[in-house]
C-alpha cells in the first residue's frame, strides 16, 4: 500500500485550482478606485443587496472591469473586431466613426501571426511530448483590454487624428456613454470605429461576464442598454441594409421609431436543445417558437439581425423544411413587393417561420415599407420586370438547395449554426485517421475532435468545433477563457484562464468540447488539494497559427473531409457536387 502511494504520488503534482476571479482585468485595481466607482453613476444608484453574496457589486467591479486612461487618437474599439468588453466613459470623450470608414491600415489592423514552414517542421521536436502539458498564457488571450502576452494594452493611434476624420460623420459620446455592450454580448463584431477624443479620456472596460452579471440584478441597467441598442444598434444595421441605405438621418429616426424588435427563443437554447437530444426527442415545431403561420396576414417584414429561424410549408400532415435563413436575411418580402406590383394579390404568409434556438428580429409594418424602402435597390436585383416571387422562402442568397431531406436533418440538428462544420463523405474516407493524427500532432498529442458524429446517408457532421456565428460555448464561462479570436473570429479557449468547471463543453449543442486532465511540463498530472484532477477544455481552434490551414483538411488524401460553412446553402452544395 505504501508503495503504491509512493508511485501515485510520482504520477501526480500538487496544483492550485483556477478560480472564477483568478485572472482579474485589472491585478492593479486598489479600493480607493472601487470607492470612486461606487460613488459614481450608474454604480451608485444600483441596490447592492440584490447582488448574491458570491458576486457582490463590488467584487464584480474588482476582478471583472478596470479603468483605462485614454490619449486623443488612440482608438479604443476598431470596426470588424471582435470583442469580449463593453466601455463606460468616465472622463473626457470619444468620438465614433460612422461614415465614411476609415483605411484599414490606418487602424493597425494587421494579418494574424502564421507559423512559418520551419516552425511548422520544428513543431516535430518542440511539441510538449506530453499531451496536454500546461504552458503560459494562450497566444489567443488578447482582446481589447490586454495585448497577447498580458502586460497591458495594445495601444494604437490615429496619427493626425483631426485631419484623419475631418469631413467623416462622427458623433461623440462623453461621460456616463456605454458603448460596446451590444458586441460584448451578442458574440458578434464591432458596428464601429470609436477612438479617445480629448486628453486624459478615462474608460472603465467591463468583461462581458461582470457585464452580463450586473445586468442581472441591475433591471435599471438592462432596460438602459436595450435603449442605446435601439438608438445605435438598431440604426447602425437598417442603415447598411440596401432597402435603407438611401435615407437621411431624420427619415432613418423615423423608421427606427416604426420598428419592432422581436426576441423569439431562449438564449441559452443550447440546454434545451440537449434536453430533447438525451430524451430522445427531436427538436421538432412544437419546439421552435412560431413567428409567421402559413395561411395568416402579412403586414410587414422581419428582418434576421441575429440567430437562425427555419421556412416551412405544410406537407401532408405535417411540415417540411424549404429553407434555413440567416442574419441579414429578410421574410415575407416577395409577398409584400408582389402586393405593390399587383395590388389584386392576397398579403397572406404562404410560408411559416419559426425561431431555431434564439432568433433576433426587427420587423418592418407595411406602411413603413412602403414609404422608406428603396425600391430601385429591388429592381436592379430583381429585374424591373421581375419582383421577388410569392412564394420565395426567405431572401438570402441565390444557389441551388440541397435535397429536401438533407435540409431537414440540417435543421433538425441545428447544424445551420457552424461556419466551419467538418464534414465527411464516409463512402471517400478509408478510415485511415490521417486526419486524426495531423490534429494530435498539431495539438500537443491529442486531437481536438472526433471521427464521429450525425449522419444522414453517406455524410458524417463530425464533432469537431464549427466555430458558430452564435457560439452558444461562451454562455456562462466564468472567466471568459472561451472567446473570439479579434481577427478571424474563430472561436478559441484561453488555457491560462480556464478552470475547468464545464460550463463550455455543457452548453456546447454539437458535443465538440472535451474535458481532459492536463499534466505538468514534466508530464505529472495536476491534481488539487482534495487529490482530484484538474481539468481544461479542449477544442478545434481551426488552426489558427497554420499558414496552411486546418491540419485535418491537409491531411486527407481522399478529398473526403470538408471544413464547410453551413451558414449559407451554396458552399455544402457545390461540395456535394463535385467530381
Amino acid at each position: 500500500m505504501v508503495q503504491s502511494e509512493t508511485n501515485l504520488a510520482n504520477l501526480v503534482s500538487l496544483a492550485a485550482r483556477p478560480q472564477r476571479w483568478g485572472d482579474p482585468l485589472d491585478p492593479e485595481m486598489d479600493e480607493a478606485t472601487l470607492d470612486m466607482l461606487l460613488a459614481s453613476e450608474p454604480f451608485a444608484s444600483m441596490d447592492a443587496s440584490r447582488f448574491p453574496s458570491g458576486t457582490p457589486l463590488r467584487e464584480i467591479l474588482r476582478y471583472d472591469s478596470a479603468v483605462r486612461d485614454f490619449s486623443p487618437g488612440e482608438i479604443v474599439i476598431r470596426k470588424g473586431d471582435y470583442g469580449t468588453s463593453a466601455y463606460l466613459v468616465l472622463a473626457g470623450e470619444v468620438e465614433v466613426v460612422i461614415r465614411p470608414e476609415i483605411d484599414p491600415r490606418l487602424l493597425g489592423r494587421a494579418p494574424s501571426v502564421k507559423r512559418s514552414f520551419v516552425s511548422r517542421f520544428a513543431q516535430l521536436w518542440t511539441n510538449n511530448p506530453e499531451p496536454e502539458g500546461r504552458r503560459g498564457r494562450s497566444p489567443f488571450a488578447g482582446d481589447d483590454g490586454k495585448d497577447f502576452s498580458g502586460n497591458g494594452r495594445r495601444s494604437v493611434y490615429l496619427y493626425d487624428y483631426p485631419r484623419i476624420v475631418s469631413g467623416s460623420h462622427t458623433e461623440k459620446m462623453g461621460a456616463g456613454s456605454m458603448f460596446g455592450e451590444i458586441s460584448a454580448l451578442s458574440r458578434m463584431p464591432r458596428t464601429r470605429t470609436i477612438v479617445a477624443a480629448l486628453p486624459d479620456t478615462r474608460l472603465l472596460e467591463f468583461s462581458w461576464e461582470g457585464l452580463r452579471d450586473i445586468m442581472k440584478y441591475d433591471p435599471a441597467l438592462k432596460a438602459r442598454i436595450d435603449e442605446i441598442y435601439r438608438e445605435n444598434s438598431l440604426k447602425s444595421f437598417l442603415s447598411h441594409h440596401p432597402l435603407f441605405s438611401h435615407l437621411d438621418e431624420a427619415s432613418y429616426g423615423e423608421l427606427c421609431t416604426e420598428a419592432q424588435l422581436e426576441t423569439h427563443g431562449d438564449y441559452n437554447w443550447s440546454g434545451i436543445y440537449k434536453r430533447l437530444a438525451k430524451d430522445g426527442g427531436s427538436s421538432t415545431s412544437d419546439n421552435e417558437p412560431l413567428i409567421v403561420r402559413e395561411g395568416e396576414y402579412l403586414n410587414g417584414i422581419h428582418m434576421i439581425r441575429a440567430g437562425f429561424c427555419r421556412v416551412s410549408q405544410k406537407f401532408g400532415s405535417g411540415e417540411r423544411t424549404l429553407n434555413y435563413i440567416g442574419p441579414g436575411s429578410m421574410f415575407g418580402f416577395g409577398e409584400i413587393a408582389n402586393h405593390w406590383k399587383n395590388s389584386d394579390e392576397g398579403l397572406q404568409s404562404v410560408h411559416t417561420l419559426r425561431s431555431l434556438g434564439y432568433a433576433h428580429l426587427i420587423f418592418i409594418p407595411t406602411a413603413a415599407l412602403e414609404k422608406f424602402a428603396n425600391l430601385g435597390w429591388v429592381e436592379n436585383v430583381f429585374g424591373p420586370a421581375r419582383l421577388p416571387k410569392v412564394g420565395d422562402p426567405g431572401i438570402s442568397e441565390d444557389g441551388e438547395a440541397p435535397p429536401a431531406r438533407l435540409m431537414e436533418f440540417m435543421a433538425e440538428n441545428r447544424f445551420l449554426n457552424g461556419t466551419k462544420a467538418m464534414v465527411i463523405d464516409m463512402d471517400r474516407c478509408t478510415r485511415c485517421d490521417d486526419c486524426v493524427r495531423a490534429c494530435a500532432a498539431t495539438h500537443d498529442g491529442n486531437p481536438r475532435f472526433l471521427r464521429h458524429g450525425p449522419m444522414i446517408g453517406n455524410l458524417m457532421i463530425a464533432n469537431a468545433c464549427m466555430h458558430c456565428v452564435d457560439p452558444v460555448c461562451m454562455i456562462g464561462c466564468p472567466t471568459g477563457a472561451i472567446h473570439r479570436t479579434s481577427f478571424g473570429g474563430e472561436v478559441v479557449i484561453n488555457p491560462a484562464t480556464c478552470i475547468g468547471c464545464t460550463a463550455c463543453a455543457n452548453n456546447c449543442p454539437y458535443d465538440s468540447i472535451r474535458m481532459v486532465e492536463i499534466r505538468s511540463q514534466k508530464g505529472e498530472f495536476l491534481v488539487d488539494e482534495e487529490f482530484q484532477p484538474i481539468l481544461a477544455a479542449t477544442k478545434c481552434d481551426f488552426c489558427v497559427e497554420q499558414k496552411s490551414g486546418p491540419a485535418c483538411v491537409n491531411a486527407c488524401p481522399h478529398d473526403a473531409l470538408s471544413r464547410t460553412d453551413l451558414t449559407r446553402i451554396t458552399p455544402l452544395a457545390h461540395w456535394l457536387k463535385r467530381k
